[in-house]
């Protein structure tokens, strides 16, 4: 008797342990992918009305953090420049593991750039049926790996090859964020900055676990056309939608400076390009800076020249063929969505923009924040941060109106904040701030 009692107590002690450490399966609350979920609306469902801002916490890591953190339960994963993954206590920025998957690469040999070194860049995604954690490196030799860890414990299940197929690969950077899609992990590539060598925008992807080759789609261009915004793509149906850059052509149409559809074997199946593609193309003015957005029906594109566009999702539209345009301010990043509206990552400060049942673009109220941060929605609030003065404001969604703010420290042009349980993440240039009251 007293066996089977110790038995059966030792069982209790072991499942109590696996679940206080591994992660859970899926949860509304979790943020598992950039913008939460694979529309990018930026959407936080689960969080609850606006509290007193104040740091949380502040965690120091080995590098710069580029892409949005992400969480899921208790865990806070998020990946440096010097190729290390992270696993982080949401409560207190205690380091839970730490995993190097290799030396990154050197600004010094890249032909250019602005990051030095060049590691982890795009935003990772975690995978609840696995519960791995995908991330894109970039290694000496401009090596790019895609590495899977298990999320409990930070051990490498797999590192494969996912190298762009077309162009030099020492010339791509991979800044857009991974997308998980039935099984399969989506890629995007752009170039470095200042658009120097030969990169070709394209998409690879492999299958979320086993040995296969990658499939790819490449940019029909001799040269650039990068897939480089920071949200990647978003699924619309069954079709992943990407914005690609400025393209080397400005006679023959070369697939650039587009909203492309591309479908689960990465075949194209639709795309919008503006009229003005040539000028766009000469003037670098091309689509390719914002991630496209989906509200009300339609998807709005919206890129450096500033005219942002609404597309039919099931026919983009060819060359010329939006449903309406009109003049809405140059934009990087990505948008946040909610119902009709969108608050579109402006240069300088985010706009609200509503989209009618007829696809008809109106623009509205402009925030008073600069540095042109790509926004979050959630707890009553717009959040968004100021990249030239590290600051995080929470905004009136109905008015653009700051209704609080707080520093977080130094951060890049693109970072965006994650929310998740009445916190902000927010990846810096020296690793993670964490924000209490969201």
């Amino acid at each position: 008797m007293l066996l089977a009692v110790t038995v059966v107590t030792l069982l209790i002690v072991v499942l109590v342990s696996a679940m206080c450490t591994d992660p859970p399966g899926p949860d509304p609350a979790d943020w598992t992918t950039y913008h939460h979920d694979n529309t990018r609306s930026g959407v936080a469902p689960e969080l609850a009305p606006l509290g007193t801002l104040s740091k949380a916490w502040d965690a120091t890591l080995d590098g710069a953090v580029y892409g949005q953190p992400l969480v899921v339960g208790d865990r806070v994963f998020a990946a440096t420049e010097n190729n290390t993954v992270y696993a982080l206590d949401a409560a207190t920025g205690r380091t839970i593991w730490s995993t190097h998957v290799g030396s990154p690469m050197p600004l010094s040999q890249l032909p250019c750039g602005n990051i030095n070194p060049l590691g982890i860049t795009s935003t990772m995604v975690y995978d609840p049926a696995t519960r791995l954690l995908f991330a894109l490196s970039e290694t000496t030799a401009a090596r790019h790996m895609l590495v899977s860890l298990d999320a409990t414990t930070g051990t490498v299940r797999q590192r494969r090859a996912a190298e762009p197929p077309e162009g030099n690969r020492v010339a791509h950077q991979q800044r857009g964020a991974l997308s998980l899609v039935d099984g399969r992990i989506y890629i995007p590539y752009g170039g470095l900055d200042g658009d120097c060598d030969r990169y070709i925008g394209s998409v690879v992807s492999l299958p979320v676990v086993g040995p296969a080759k990658p499939i790819s789609y490449h940019v029909p261009t001799t040269r650039q056309g990068g897939i480089w915004a920071p949200g990647g793509g978003i699924l619309v149906g069954d079709r992943l939608m990407y914005a690609t850059g400025n393209g080397a052509s400005t006679t023959t149409y070369d697939g650039s400076d587009s909203i492309i559809a591309l479908n689960p074997e990465l075949k194209l199946v639709d795309r919008f390009t503006p009229t003005i593609w040539a000028e766009d193309n000469s003037s670098d003015a091309d689509l390719g800076s914002m991630t496209p957005a989906l509200a009300g029906g339609y998807v709005y594109a919206n890129g450096k020249r500033g005219v942002g566009y609404t597309l039919k999702p099931n026919h983009l539209g060819g060359i010329g063929g939006q449903i309406d345009q009109a003049y809405v301010c140059p934009t990087f990043g990505a948008a946040a969505v909610s119902g009709n509206t969108i608050y579109v990552p402006c240069v300088d400060g985010p706009r609200a923009v509503t989209i009618n049942t007829k696809g008809k673009i109106t623009v509205g109220w402009q925030a008073v924040v600069s540095g042109g941060g790509s926004p979050t929605i959630g707890g009553g609030a717009v959040w968004v941060i100021d990249t030239s003065l590290g600051i995080l404001s929470a905004l009136d969604p109905a008015t653009g109106v700051v209704r609080q703010r707080i520093p977080v420290g130094k951060v890049h042009r693109f970072a965006s904040p994650t929310l998740a349980r009445g916190h902000a993440y927010v990846g810096t240039m020296t690793g993670v701030a964490a924000v209490a009251g969201a």
